[in-house]
């Protein structure tokens, strides 16, 4: 399958796979998957939290644009370039969310899980997309484009 970037099939090399997996799924599988835990985690906080307070949503915040953009990834492929870009951002701001977990104060358990949800899932995502990246430049150079 000739999902990653438009790019040719190379059967010259044997050694390099046209098609990245991260943790046994495709980058935009991975983004379905990644939203999907952070939406479910913030309905989870929002319902679990005493206060009931609107901040608990913020992890679906994050989740529903890599969730969508995931999704538009595996539906028009000449695009899923600028799809999972614009999903490293998303996982970007997710880890900076997440890395506010050192800053708090006298914050419930709850809370420091939301913080470390979102610094973990985040952080994941962006290795996995990195590493998709790097593939892609060795598959096009490989491919002397």
């Amino acid at each position: 399958m000739n999902d990653n970037y438009n790019i040719k099939p190379n059967h010259s090399r044997k050694n390099m796979s046209n098609e990245f997996r991260f943790l046994g799924q495709t980058i935009p599988n991975l983004a379905i998957i990644s939203g999907s835990f952070l939406i479910l985690w913030g309905l989870i906080s929002f319902f679990a939290s005493d206060s009931g307070s609107f901040t608990a949503f913020i992890p679906s915040f994050f989740g529903a644009p890599l969730l969508i953009l995931g999704y538009l990834s595996n539906r028009d492929e000449s695009k899923k370039h600028h799809y999972m870009h614009a999903s490293m951002v998303f996982a970007l701001f997710s880890v900076f969310g997440g890395l506010r977990i050192f800053q708090l104060e006298d914050a419930s358990n709850l809370t420091l899980a939301s913080h470390l949800v979102l610094l973990l899932v985040g952080i994941i995502f962006m290795i996995g997309g990195i590493l998709s990246f790097r593939h892609a430049r060795k598959l096009r150079e490989s491919l002397g484009e």
